[in-house]
Parts: C-alpha cells; structure tokens; sequence
C-alpha cells in the first residue's frame, strides 16, 4: 500500500545545508575548486538509509570489518602479486583505521 501523507500530516524533513545551497547557487564551482555533490536514482531511500541504517563511513567500516574477518580464514597463497599488494595495501588501510580510532 502506498505511503500516503495529507498536508499537516506525519514526519517533515527538511536538511538545511547552507554549503549545499550556497554551491547550487553558485552553479557548482568556487574560485578553483570544483565541487560535485553527486547524483542518486532513488535520493530519498539514500537519505533513509543515511538516517536510519547509518553513515557512508560506517557502512565502510562495517564492510572492512568483516573483509578483515574472511581475509583471516581464507587460504591466500596462490595470489598473484598484484593481487597480494592489493591486499596488503587494503590491511594496512585498515591498521591505520585502528589506530585512529584507538586514539579516540
């Protein structure tokens, strides 16, 4: 059944975000930056998700999380080398993660 909401009626939402509005005024370019807020299909289940299932940088880490976890129990030994940086380098992106949020 469709979400049907009157005026006056249920939830508003309004994010209010001079930076936003001051960059789509402003057409997108400041001096020598040029700033790309992005574009979404579906804008409003994005903003959902924002909002209730949480942030671009904690679903990042969820996933590095559990990437950790299977790199920890998967056999890795007919890697190839690039494929072997790329993992090295994603573990040390992690270590460093850590260590940031140790310091907190």
């Amino acid at each position: 059944m469709p979400n049907l909401m009157l005026p006056l009626s249920g939830d508003v939402t309004q994010s209010i975000n001079p930076w936003t509005w001051f960059v789509k005024s402003v057409g997108g370019q400041f001096g020598l930056i040029n700033i790309n807020m992005g574009k979404s299909a579906d804008p409003v289940l994005e903003q959902q998700i924002l909002d209730d299932v949480g942030t671009y940088g904690r679903q990042l880490g969820q996933i590095g999380d559990a990437l950790a976890v299977l790199l920890k129990h998967v056999k890795l030994d007919a890697l190839e080398p690039d494929e072997q940086r790329a993992l090295d380098a994603f573990q040390l992106q992690l270590a460093q993660i850590e260590r940031l949020k140790a310091r907190r």
